[in-house]
């Protein structure tokens, strides 16, 4: 579930219903709450995850996708007392001059408090919550806004709280303000993987134009 600013607003309930309901009807193994930020307002998340871990079965994944900016080891007790058990965050890199370029804040303060919150984040509920959060972290690639010197950066960094952490690597292409960016091609995001691998990391997934790829999924690009 995704707040697209079109749509009339939803109650926590009414969404968590919605959310039910869909993911009985089509069997998934989980439900996602994405962004923009879906931790902007902490009162309406808390709510439906609470509504949702009441409605679902206790094996269906309650996924959080968010940036980690807000998400204080407060927020995050409360979150996952309320039900939610699966916690992507995306610090997106590891330097504050990268991060500047991939958001576009001006302000370097604001970012590194952005950055350092996120990277907080990972820690706090890796370190809290692996029995009971599945924890996922998520970076970005481009060789125009993050070199593969930083990527071993990130990757030392992750592989320091936790070597088994999910990472997933984008591969940011053009779109919005961005266009004047280059898609990085499949053999550029397996490096991208390797270098991860190499720093320590042992579950490294990339995207790619011609899709996800895991561990052992190198084959299947033909390359």
């Amino acid at each position: 579930m995704t707040y697209d600013n079109a749509s009339p607003a939803l109650t926590p309930r009414e969404a968590a219903r919605l959310l039910a309901e869909c993911q009985r009807r089509y069997g998934t193994k989980g439900v996602a709450v994405s962004g923009g930020e879906p931790a902007l307002n902490r009162r309406w998340l808390v709510s439906l995850f609470r509504e949702l871990a009441r409605l679902v079965e206790s094996k269906v994944r309650r996924h959080l996708d968010s940036n980690g900016t807000l998400l204080t080891p407060d927020y995050v007790d409360e979150l996952v007392e309320a039900g939610c058990n699966n916690i992507g965050v995306e610090p997106k890199c590891a330097r504050v001059e990268t991060y500047m370029r991939v958001t576009g804040l001006s302000d370097r303060d604001l970012a590194s408090s952005y950055l350092e919150a996120a990277w907080w984040a990972i820690e706090y509920i890796y370190n809290n919550y692996r029995d009971r959060v599945y924890l996922g972290v998520g970076l970005v690639y481009n060789r125009d806004l993050v070199s593969l010197e930083e990527v071993a950066e990130a990757g030392e960094r992750l592989a320091a709280i936790g070597s088994d952490i999910q990472v997933t690597v984008l591969d940011y292409f053009p779109a919005f303000r961005r266009r004047d960016l280059k898609r990085p091609s499949p053999r550029e995001m397996l490096e991208v993987k390797k270098v991860l691998e190499a720093a320590g990391l042992k579950v490294v997934i990339v995207q790619t134009s011609r899709g996800h790829v895991g561990p052992g999924d190198r084959r299947r690009l033909g390359l």
